[in-house]
């Protein structure tokens, strides 16, 4: 299982952009997928997850301003960030609970993708 994120950069205060997350490979069922940031030293903070079902949850500090979904038949995640802070500067890394095949066994548990940097700065 792969999970592949794109869409970070570099961006102005209260400015908008969108993270993308794919999740390719022998998955079988998506339960929820996420992203979390990871600042040096920290350790990762959820940002946002949804369930398969369209279940969402959000950090405090993104409430109101990030809005996560899911497209379940491309097995992909957005993140849409509004009203972007310096303070929202971080790598932003994808995260998928799920269910694959491996050889002739069926695995649960979660996935990690690598991270794509957002920097907010004027």
């Amino acid at each position: 299982v792969q999970l592949q994120a794109s869409g970070g950069g570099l961006v102005q205060p209260g400015e908008s952009l969108r993270l993308s997350c794919a999740a390719s490979g022998s998955i079988l069922d998506i339960h929820s997928m996420g992203w979390y940031r990871q600042d040096p030293g920290k350790p990762r903070v959820m940002v946002a997850k949804i369930s398969s079902g369209g279940a969402t949850d959000y950090g405090a500090s993104v409430k109101g301003r990030f809005t996560i979904s899911i497209d379940n038949a491309k097995n992909t995640v957005y993140l849409q960030m509004a009203n972007l802070r310096p303070d929202d500067t971080a790598a932003y890394l994808c995260f998928a609970d799920l269910t694959y095949k491996h050889g002739p066994h069926r695995v649960t548990g979660g996935s990690w993708g690598q991270g794509t940097e957002l920097t907010v700065s004027s």
